[in-house]
């Protein structure tokens, strides 16, 4: 019995000490703190959704407070949308902060520029997370910029298909979102912004334009396309004020956050496909795609001509071209997942003053900058071959790994290459690579005047976009 007494004690004891009432707060003072005192969340096209920001509250008392109103200043008509504690919505009561805790609130938008007064491209948007009213009320300020832009997309069908475009054959189709371009889509102006979805694609015997200034964004897997005959011609113009590149093109994703400046992979490529000719870039960036430019075969004239043109944050290559023919001046091409520049399986190249470095740091990376080869193969039994002819002058070939040069033959295919008055990093230490006449750094004939493992004291220039 002694235990049955000693057990009721003990229950009594517990659910004393638990009296307090931890269902009560104090109310809230308007003594609030707050990790910010505005949120910005930066520049977003219209009707593509921002990103999410967080804000976070702290009760820095030793009471627990309820707040018992927190919203948006305009209400159900605002353009923001909240997450507090957990609950989704624009308007909130009795938001309950523990002693010496502190909640989140995560801020979102999508806008329609349209919809909003004025006829400014640009438009800043703003409005306040407002927390309780009278003489305890705080406000939290909110601001993103909202931009026009011009917006290309494959048509949606009321079948709920999506136009595409056929990359392999009738019997053997392979079908990706895309469109032609209307003629009165072929010339892209520096008036607005452009923003792609899938692959604008321009059609045989066409030629798209852009002119210098011209801003173009790629959403997700999209590109620009050019058919067998077509052309593309992006030529920009040298800027007045360096850092702004008011006349250069530039080619980019959607996400316009500070946070999406140098990811890599945010789009595809500009993809010239075979057959198409006298494509030319100058004075352009292209920046964080998946494959910057993508250069199918052509045994004709002349296929791609690029003139001060900068490739960066590439998720596999800057520029890889195949059994094609490019002349490279004043190119840059750095920082990619695989190779800067890879040209395969033949083709005639020239690249004069240009640099080609790779200073990759988001994963592991096992092929040189710029890679060279003769052949592909295709399967077990099949390799294609083609003749090659390349000829770097004057140009930097540089990185964070030992070997920046690969240089892949296969017997019996032309495979003829220069670098002259060029710096290279090419160590061998263990002399792997001693014996192999692609490496034979003596040869002068294949390394002219050439100078290696050098430091190129590369400078980090700061742009804005």
């Amino acid at each position: 019995m002694k235990y049955v007494y000693a057990l009721a004690i003990f229950c009594s004891l517990i659910l004393w000490s638990s009296c307090r009432n931890d269902f009560e707060a104090e109310p809230n003072t308007g003594n609030l703190e707050f990790s910010r005192d505005t949120v910005y969340l930066d520049t977003i096209f219209t009707n593509i959704g921002s990103s999410t920001y967080n804000l976070k509250v702290y009760n820095n008392s030793n009471e627990d407070i309820n707040i018992p109103t927190v919203g948006l200043a305009k209400g159900d008509n605002s353009l923001y949308r909240l997450n507090v504690d957990g609950l989704a919505g624009k308007q909130f009561e009795d938001i309950r902060v523990l002693a010496k805790d502190s909640i989140f609130i995560f801020v979102e938008t999508t806008a329609d520029i349209q919809t909003l007064p004025g006829s400014d491209p640009n438009f800043l948007y703003t409005d306040q997370i407002v927390f309780d009213s009278g003489a305890n009320e705080q406000e939290v300020e909110l601001v993103t910029l909202i931009q026009d832009a011009v917006f290309l997309f494959p048509e949606r069908f009321d079948d709920g298909t999506t136009e595409t475009l056929n990359l392999g054959t009738t019997e053997e189709p392979l079908l990706i979102d895309g469109y032609f371009l209307d003629d009165d889509e072929l010339t892209f102006t520096n008036e607005l912004p452009y923003v792609i979805y899938g692959f604008a694609a321009v059609a045989p015997g066409k030629t798209l334009n852009i002119l210098p200034g011209a801003r173009v964004h790629f959403h997700a897997d999209s590109g620009i396309l050019v058919a067998n005959t077509g052309s593309i011609k992006a030529n920009g113009a040298p800027s007045v004020d360096a850092e702004l590149q008011e006349n250069q093109i530039i080619f980019q994703g959607d996400r316009l956050e500070p946070s999406f400046e140098n990811v890599p992979g945010q789009w595809f490529s500009i993809w010239m496909t075979q057959g198409s000719t006298n494509n030319e870039f100058s004075y352009c960036t292209i920046k964080n795609s998946i494959v910057g430019l993508l250069m199918d075969s052509n045994d004709g004239d002349e296929t791609l001509t690029l003139k001060n043109v900068e490739l960066y944050n590439h998720s596999n290559n800057g520029l890889l071209a195949r059994t094609s023919n490019v002349y490279g001046e004043n190119v840059i091409i750095n920082n990619c997942g695989l190779s800067s520049l890879q040209l395969s399986l033949g083709g005639n190249y020239t690249f004069n003053h240009s640099t080609f470095s790779n200073y990759w740091t988001n994963g592991f990376r096992t092929t040189p900058t710029v890679s060279i080869d003769n052949f592909l193969q295709v399967s077990q039994t099949e390799v294609l071959t083609a003749p090659l002819n390349a000829n770097f002058n004057n140009c930097i070939i540089y990185g964070n790994e030992r070997r920046e040069i690969g240089l892949l033959d296969i017997e019996g295919e032309e495979f003829n290459f220069n670098f002259s008055n060029s710096l290279i990093r090419f160590e061998d230490p263990q002399g792997d690579f001693e014996g192999l006449a692609n490496y034979d750094f003596t040869n002068t004939a294949l390394y002219t005047n050439t100078d290696f493992n050098a430091d190129p004291v590369f400078q980090i220039l700061e742009k804005t976009t």
